[in-house]
């Protein structure tokens, strides 16, 4: 990861959206863990964040409208909408002020890196920011412009015509927002148990979902009634399927729903670290950082369905703003695949298991109706 001046760095770390004091009204969801940037380029930090991170104390004060924020031997007081504050009783001078919103306390970044020496790395292909301070890290998406309110809405769906190659595909996505505080991410199996198959929609409708859509590859034409999904499978951050040594792209999710597409070989090491919280392995990759990026069969693909073929798609992409595109489309090979994709906007994105599996499912209904019962599926649910 390329470091950034401290200057801009910090434009791009303030909304760390946490676990603290004095967050959340009463009746309200949660705002996502993130780095906030305005429309001014002014980074923010959640004081719920900061409380569990790297010894950090922290204490909010309704009636003064006045944060404490303390760290072996730094005292820092700071009052809301104030361009001043106090590190270890010396009067300093803040760019921009502490603020509220809906209930979410949150402070200048650059007060907290400066004073504290939280030191800070922008990651690129996941628009997030990693913090750090001795064997303290965090890594938090970025989220710039405005903060995401939850009467906004969370998931969308659409009917897209995108033209590839030559020929025009009639795709149905359903967009997510993971960063709105409403949403929460799931990767769950037929009957909750591995081998077993049930239809996408019930699969949706038992764990109340909003929108699901059919996950990774299974042993589909089996004559027994076991038919095992192939690749990892994590839900809750806990293991379900393993699938050791497999080079497959694996779509990943933390508790903050910064979500990454990471290789196969990758996976022991980001699980055993603790930061995956949901994963579902299946591929081929399509898109690495905004371009087409194919590598089928180093990825372990040997059937022609996936190497030449065309025939229904199922495939998922993110965008640079921390959006999900859950994506359906007939008729299309993986290189016309990835093409869609890049057209429908994501900057990453992955092939899942296609042909009957294939289905989207959004507010209670098919988008694309599956021919057969799956294995798996990622479900989208909002509070």
């Amino acid at each position: 990861m390329k470091k950034m001046p401290v200057q801009l760095v910090l434009a791009f770390i303030l909304l760390v959206a946490g676990v603290s004091t004095g967050q959340s009204a009463a009746g309200a969801a949660a705002p996502k863990n993130a780095v906030y940037v305005d429309k001014n380029n002014h980074s923010y930090i959640p004081l719920r964040f900061l409380t569990d991170f790297a010894g950090i104390r922290s204490e909010w004060f309704p009636a003064e409208k006045r944060i404490q924020l303390e760290k072996a031997d730094v005292s820092i007081s700071l009052t809301l909408g104030q361009t001043t504050a106090s590190v270890n009783g010396k009067k300093v001078t803040l760019s921009h002020p502490a603020f509220r919103d809906n209930g979410t306390t949150y402070v200048p970044l650059s007060l907290i890196s400066q004073s504290l020496g939280v030191k800070l790395t922008w990651n690129k292909e996941s628009s997030s920011l990693t913090l750090a301070d001795g064997e303290a890290a965090a890594t938090l998406p970025v989220l710039n412009g405005t903060l995401i309110q939850p009467t906004s809405p969370a998931v969308v769906s659409a009917n897209q015509t995108y033209k590839v190659g030559g020929k025009s595909f009639r795709v149905q996505t359903v967009t997510v927002s993971l960063l709105h505080p409403k949403v929460n991410l799931d990767v769950i199996l037929a009957g909750n148990t591995v081998g077993k198959v049930e239809a996408l929609n019930s699969l949706a409708k038992r764990s109340g979902a909003v929108a699901a859509i059919n996950g990774t590859f299974f042993d589909a034409y089996t004559k027994g009634s076991y038919k095992a999904p192939y690749g990892y499978i994590v839900s809750g951050g806990k293991m379900l399927k393993n699938s050791s040594g497999d080079r497959r792209a694996i779509l990943t999710l933390d508790r903050n729903n910064l979500a990454d597409i990471i290789p196969g070989l990758d996976f022991t090491k980001h699980f055993n670290a603790g930061a995956i919280e949901s994963g579902l392995q299946a591929g081929p990759r399509l898109l690495v950082n905004g371009k087409v990026s194919l590598n089928v069969t180093a990825e372990g693909f040997k059937d022609p369905k996936i190497l030449t073929g065309g025939g229904s798609r199922s495939a998922l992409g993110l965008t640079r703003d921390h959006k999900l595109i859950l994506l359906t489309s007939g008729g299309a090979t993986i290189p016309q695949l990835a093409g869609i994709m890049k057209q429908a906007g994501a900057y990453q994105a992955m092939n899942l298991d296609g042909g009957a599996s294939s289905g989207l499912y959004y507010n209670g209904k098919y988008l694309t109706a599956p021919g057969r019962l799956i294995s798996n599926a990622i479900v989208v649910k909002t509070q």
